[in-house]
């Protein structure tokens, strides 16, 4: 894959950074769609309703196929060879600690989702199951097998591939961090023009319309739960245009934030006042039942994965079916460009298997765990306790569900506060880490150099919240997030497929690299193995191994570049900086050669450290290295003192396990 990027100089030179057909053809279509909800919201409200049922008749097999491909796709990338492929350089580390990681992808992934229907949907399929009758135990297991089955590995799976495509081809080929990448094996440079305009116009619709629907149940949440503390705030639209606003003010000076201060503060906080309610009420209630619950639950979800996987109901008819599977199908995908496009944000330097495990089991787990204390509490609360009230509540109003739920525990007021507080940020934080995706999505993937468009993309989720309240509340809300998933998810398919071409092409390029490491001895002739060792054990200071460089590196390649110009090829050597020297071999339409040396630092071996404590010190006990990079990122090896012969020896064994992996995909 060539690393030529047009399209990135395309965009430095861009004074607002901002890609204009992708920008404009968004928010025109966002915009229609608005206008068309508050203007005509009768017939919006109708037509909405229609677009519903067609998908749902016509397209849910397309939804319950595609999204089974991609749980498989994502188990066999975890488990095949694909999988000790980075995120990046060769290299590179993550960027963020495995708890600030958890969190941020957490938080955006699900947090309004599980506050709205982490008690609502157990109970509701336990009193109105798909088939058979209700309030039974029989219903209560089918009831924690069909909620596992909605927000388990099927959901984290959607935007674990969508993640993957955008982090992979952003950080190991450079290109824009925008779905339009994953086409480039398939379409090579016209992703720079409509076709990859296009991908990302329908990602930056599917997000925001997505985003809506997990704002507008969080309105109506905060809703509730504000009227259930103080009875005198009435529930209704204008309450829930006024929080929409009220909360989206607050996503507003979190965005202008950024990443690192304001979204990952907020992820952090929230998973720690989730990790607190999640104890409360495993201890608060039945604490034995509730683990054993927990592991049969995920022992019978796992059971029978693969029959609800590809369950279509096609001999036995039910609305349930488009009203549940559809409808969440649906959700995660319209999720997917922005949960998918922050994870890979946040995912840099991690493996592919690494990756995968991550994104699956741990969220997955804790959503597990959380159904588990909450719906089988509720439905425990109603099957014995006889608390009747509890599932009437939930039958009426699922926005009540939390709050009803935890009326029946003690310290009940402390904690409703604590789930309303929850609640506004996940809210907060759904609303902020979409308008930086958004903003990415129109900005080449780097976002934009101001913060004006990340305020008009926090502005425009609330204000397309609202105008999907008023057009016809939560019916609205998830048509367009299942009419919105419909052009993203065939995007997704051509996108996967052009995911293993890409990954194809370096897991031939590391098994090349893995025939074996040459290594060029620094001498050669008598006597040369004490000069070997006497390399071994110095532990150079940065000025030295700068030095080396700047003089033996680059003089070896500049011989090495002058010999392949000689031969007709296009060879270059340039320093970036000082202790940095790159050879670039271009290959034409084929994959560009690079071999670049870096000067490394690295602490000492404790035997070669000195006993000295001061300040200055510790650079003292850093020693540096001539690591050798190549175009996938370091090798992990050092040329620190070797002959100008020994280095062009090892460019030029290099260069030859290039040509064979060039070879090899002929």
């Amino acid at each position: 894959m060539s690393e030529q990027n047009s399209f990135a100089q395309e965009s430095a030179r861009a004074k607002s950074n901002i890609n204009p057909p992708v920008f404009y053809s968004a928010a025109i279509i966002i915009v229609a769609i608005m206008l068309f909800a508050v203007i005509l919201p009768e017939l919006a409200d109708s037509t909405f309703k229609s677009v519903q049922a067609a998908i749902v008749e016509n397209a849910s097999w397309y939804y319950v196929l595609t999204v089974g491909i991609i749980l498989l796709t994502c188990v066999f990338l975890g488990v095949s060879r694909y999988g000790n492929i980075k995120l990046g350089p060769d290299h590179s580390r993550p960027d963020y600690k495995n708890i600030s990681w958890f969190a941020m992808l957490f938080s955006a992934g699900m947090g309004i989702g599980l506050m709205f229907f982490g008690v609502a949907e157990p109970v509701m399929h336990f009193l109105t199951p798909p088939h058979g009758d209700g309030g039974t135990v029989g219903a209560a297991r089918e009831a924690m097998r069909l909620t596992f089955f909605h927000w388990g590995l099927h959901a984290w799976a959607v935007y674990a591939i969508v993640a993957l495509i955008l982090a992979f081809f952003s950080y190991r080929h450079n290109l824009p961090l925008t779905l339009r990448s994953a086409l480039y094996p398939l379409i090579g440079d016209k992703i720079y023009g409509p076709i990859g305009h296009a991908v990302d116009v329908f990602a930056v619709v599917g997000t925001l319309f997505g985003l809506a629907t997990s704002l507008g149940y969080g309105a109506l949440q905060v809703n509730a739960g504000i009227n259930h503390l103080f009875p005198a705030v009435p529930v209704g639209t204008l309450s829930q245009v006024v929080l929409i606003i009220a909360i989206t003010a607050l996503a507003t000076i979190s965005v202008v934030s950024g990443l690192d201060r304001g979204v990952k503060m907020l992820s952090e906080l929230n998973i720690g006042l989730a990790v607190v309610l999640l104890l409360f009420v495993l201890l608060a209630g039945s604490t034995v039942f509730l683990l054993q619950a927990f592991v049969q639950n995920v022992g019978y979800y796992l059971s029978s994965i693969v029959n609800m996987t590809f369950n279509l109901f096609a001999y036995e008819k039910t609305d349930w079916f488009g009203g549940w599977t559809i409808l969440y199908w649906g959700w995660w995908v319209s999720w997917a460009p922005f949960v998918g496009l922050f994870i890979a944000r946040v995912s840099r330097g991690r493996t592919i298997r690494e990756f995968i495990t991550g994104v699956l089991l741990v969220p997955a787990g804790f959503t597990f765990m959380w159904m588990t204390f909450f719906g089988n509490s509720a439905i425990e609360m109603i099957l014995n306790q006889g608390i009747v009230s509890l599932g009437e509540v939930v039958s009426q109003d699922v926005s009540l569900a939390l709050f009803a739920f935890l009326e029946q525990l003690p310290f009940a007021t402390v904690f409703t506060y604590v789930a309303l507080l929850m609640i506004v940020v996940f809210f907060v934080t759904s609303a902020d880490s979409g308008a930086l995706v958004m903003d990415m999505l129109c900005a080449y993937g780097e976002g934009s150099t101001g913060v004006g468009y990340r305020i008009f993309w926090a502005a425009g989720a609330g204000a397309a919240a609202i105008a999907l309240l008023l057009a016809g509340g939560l019916g609205a809300l998830q048509t367009m997030a299942i009419a919105s998933a419909l052009p993203f998810v065939t995007v997704l398919m051509v996108a996967i497929y052009g995911l293993f071409k890409a990954l194809n092409i370096d897991a031939q390029k590391q098994e090349v690299l893995q025939l074996g490491l040459t290594t060029p001895l620094p001498a050669q002739g008598s006597g040369a193995w004490r000069e070997r060792l006497q390399v071994i054990m110095d532990f150079p200071n940065r000025e030295v191994v700068q030095r080396f460089v700047d003089r033996t590196v680059k003089k070896a390649c500049e011989e090495v570049a002058e010999e392949l110009r000689n031969s007709g090829l296009n060879a270059e050597v340039s320093a970036p900086e000082s202790g940095q020297v790159v050879l670039s071999v271009h290959q034409g339409e084929e994959i560009d050669f690079t071999y670049q040396v870096v000067a490394t630092g690295h602490i000492q071996p404790e035997f070669a450290q000195s006993n000295t404590s001061t300040q200055e010190a510790d650079e003292a006990q850093k020693y540096y290295r001539a690591e050798v990079h190549l175009g996938e990122g370091g090798q992990d090896y050092d040329i620190m003192g070797w002959s100008r012969e020994g280095v062009i020896n090892d460019i030029i064994s290099q260069y030859h396990k290039h040509l064979h992996f060039l070879h090899s995909l002929r």
